[in-house]
């Protein structure tokens, strides 16, 4: 079994250099970090429990209270959810899982990188629809639809989307719903992003019966660094699956990493808050700089999550314009790490300094036309 190199990650890998001379990361997908001081001072936090908290195995479902809380959060019973080392090891368990002789999976292009390359690993088919920048990057059910064949093990849809920041409506998502329940299908919705929308919201899909829900602490609650995410299943014998392969893979999440999400979670509306309030205003410079300079980028304006997946107007690979960009302390990621060149991911609600990254960007393309005026 041979992986791809992961290209995301190795550029996004430069800003923690030691010696790295990025100032401003625009490439992250999330949103304001916290720290553990914020994140305790919360709520009256019991620093004595904390501190007695056995440092050993968790239950390898979650903490009892997690999962009563995540459940809680998408008004499901706690016995449907599974929690798990954030979402990326909840997508390695379903592809582990739909890794059958002749298996396909539906994703979509562009995507989250290991959806294609862990798939693809594990020997199975990968089917892509594509999100269209002429379709403001909206999926085609019908696409979709046509993707899917009795060997299709399972289909995968995202919203809001990474990198594009394209929503699934609550009648489109209705309608896969009912397409792939009809066929025995497994319809998995990754929605690490709800619910920070920039328009119309959308209901999280695991109100619907016969969908997989996928999400974690890492995007819409801004806690990466505690590594939890969770699968939403009412299907008891798929769950028994995901228990069991959890195990292998990683037993248990780690003691206080539970704990904290708890606590996060008990809390999340204020979290939620400060994270949706850093992207609506964050996008509003955004919308200013791309109407500013829409000679040279051309861009959908996203309507939830964390990213923009805009592109060079000339539709040249953006990979060069990118490392030049770093070069002067501003990080964005090229499309070639999600298979689309010409774009490259902006992320606009992690960075505190947002404004100041936006003028530093102006300031290096104004200097690019300097130059090339020469």
């Amino acid at each position: 079994m041979r992986l791809p190199p992961f290209l995301l990650d190795q550029w996004q890998g430069q800003k923690n250099a030691p010696d790295s001379k990025i100032e401003f990361d625009l490439s992250s997908s999330t949103g304001p970090v916290w720290t553990l001081r914020e994140l305790l001072a919360l709520e009256e936090s019991d620093l004595d429990a904390l501190m007695d908290t056995r440092l050993s195995y968790t239950a390898a479902a979650g903490s009892p209270e997690l999962r009563a809380l995540i459940g809680a959060t998408h008004g499901v019973d706690p016995d449907c959810v599974q929690v798990v080392t954030g979402a990326a090891e909840a997508l390695i368990i379903l592809f582990f899982l739909a890794a059958e002789p002749d298996a396909n999976v539906v994703v979509p292009n562009p995507g989250f990188p290991t959806n294609a390359a862990v798939s693809e690993a594990f020997g199975i088919e990968v089917r892509n629809y594509t999100l269209r920048a002429e379709n403001a990057f909206r999926i085609d059910p019908e696409e979709i639809r046509s993707r899917v064949d009795k060997n299709t093990r399972l289909v995968l849809v995202n919203s809001p989307h990474n990198p594009t920041g394209s929503v699934i409506s609550d009648d489109e998502m209705q309608g896969l719903h009912d397409f792939s329940a009809d066929r025995g299908v497994q319809l998995v919705c990754d929605e690490v992003y709800h619910p920070i929308y920039h328009g119309p919201k959308s209901r999280s899909a695991a109100r619907l019966p016969h969908t997989t829900v996928i999400g974690d602490f890492s995007k819409a609650l801004c806690l990466s660094g505690l590594r939890t995410g969770w699968i939403i299943d009412r299907d008891a014998s798929r769950r028994e699956r995901y228990l069991d392969a959890r195990r292998y893979f990683t037993i248990s999440n780690t003691a206080l990493s539970e704990k904290l999400a708890a606590l996060a979670l008990r809390n999340r509306d204020r979290i939620y808050l400060r994270a949706g309030h850093a992207a609506r205003v964050n996008l509003i410079h955004l919308e200013e700089f791309f109407e500013e300079h829409s000679d040279i980028f051309k861009w959908v304006r996203p309507a939830g999550g964390m990213t923009a997946f805009p592109w060079l107007a000339d539709g040249g690979n953006s990979r060069e314009f990118c490392q030049r960009l770093a070069k002067r302390g501003v990080l964005v990621a090229p499309g070639d790490c999600f298979g689309m060149p010409s774009h490259f991911r902006l992320g606009f609600a992690a960075s505190d300094r947002f404004p100041l990254a936006i003028d530093r960007l102006g300031e290096f393309l104004r200097g690019e036309v300097r130059a090339a005026a020469v």
